[in-house]
Order: structure tokens, then sequence, then C-alpha cells
């Protein structure tokens, strides 16, 4: 199993839990040439209105200027691992595993298959579990 795997900056923002919530977040990152490869939106439960939005990647000086507008951070308790490899069966089961069995958790996980590649991002609690997880996973090679 071949896999590409690095750290990347998830920027997040608080949205109000409507609709166009997160579509008066996003158009103005568009706007400035933002091509996001991950967006996830979800409702907080803790906070009844609200929701969260994440996305990356966030580059470029009117990009980044567009997202602290927007009132986007890259939060310091966030930190998030990308792996990309060959689209398998149980290949996401295997670095869930993976990551247990060196003793990491995680706070999240996605994962999508398209065609013959899958694109999975793992969200972690500290700079030293990302750094581990990525170690780890590009062993997994």
């Amino acid at each position: 199993m071949t896999l590409k795997v690095g750290k990347v900056d998830l920027w997040t923002v608080s949205i109000d839990d409507r609709a166009g919530g997160s579509a008066d977040k996003l158009e103005p990152l568009s706007n400035a040439g933002a091509n996001f490869e991950f967006v996830f939106a979800r409702r907080t439960p803790e906070q009844p209105g609200r929701g969260m939005l994440f996305v990356t990647p966030v580059k470029g000086a009117k990009v980044v200027q567009a997202a602290q507008a927007a009132g986007f951070t890259k939060p310091e308790n966030l930190h998030s691992v990308r792996i990309e490899g060959a689209n398998k069966p149980g290949v996401t089961a295997k670095v869930a595993r993976a990551l247990a069995n060196a003793g990491i958790s995680f706070r999240a996980l996605s994962a999508t298959g398209i065609g013959s590649k899958f694109v999975s991002y793992v969200a972690l609690d500290t700079a030293e579990d990302a750094a581990k997880a990525v170690s780890l996973l590009k062993r997994l090679s």
C-alpha cells in the first residue's frame, strides 16, 4: 500500500446553523481564488443554532486575507494529516488500526474514494501526535 502522507493546516470558522451559513463563509474565499481540497461543515449540538466549517488549503495572500476577514482561523489545538493512496478495500480500516496500535487517538477521521484513489484527513489534538501519525503512516507504504 503506497501512501502519500503529510501535515495540512485546517482553517475553521463558526457558522450560523441555517440555510446559507456555510455559503456566507465560503463565497468570500472563493471570490479571492480559493481552491479547496477539503470542506466539512457540521452542527455543534453543544451550541444550538451554531455550526463549524473546516477547509483546506488556504493559500495565497488574497485567500488568507479573505479567510481572516470571514473569521477563519488555524486553531492551535487542531493538527491534521492528509493521506492519499490507491482506493482498495479496507485501506481506511488499516490506517485506523495502525494509529490505534501506535496509541494515537484521533478527534476526527474522514475518507472518500473517487475512482482508483482515496483521500483521508485525520484530525489530532497535538503537533506531536500529527508528526507521529505522519511518520507511522509513511512506513505503512
